[in-house]
């Protein structure tokens, strides 16, 4: 499945009586998406940003809030150093990762984000 297949998807309930992915399931639902890596411990995807200041991290969240509430699955949002964001996804209910996990992050991934620029060559 592909990112964009992902898209299109839509996230399902999930009230748990279902197991987790396995490893190889999640490594490949990983690979479709750019960027998103598995946690240590297996049981979240996890991706990190620099972006460009404080209001651009507060507005990337506020779309990821949007998205999240649509499809009502809600990832942790992480600021650290007012620029440094991460987000991180799994479901809960199951104590680690389902297909609504990698759908959730591929919505994300379409979401415009004010990047901080690397600095110019002089």
């Amino acid at each position: 499945m592909t990112a964009t297949a992902l898209c299109s998807k839509r996230c399902v309930p999930c009230e748990g009586g279902v197991a987790p992915l396995t490893a190889l399931e999640a490594a490949e639902f990983c690979r479709q998406l750019t960027g998103w890596t598995i946690t240590a411990d297996g049981q979240r995807i996890r991706k990190e940003w620099v972006v460009k200041h404080f209001d651009a991290a507060m507005a990337f969240f506020h779309r990821i809030a949007t998205v999240a509430n649509a499809e009502g699955h809600h990832p942790d949002l992480h600021l650290v150093g007012f620029r440094n964001v991460a987000v991180e996804i799994w479901t809960h209910a199951i104590g680690g990762l389902s297909e609504n996990d990698f759908i959730l992050a591929a919505k994300i991934d379409e979401l415009p984000v004010e990047r901080k620029l690397p600095p110019s060559p002089k």
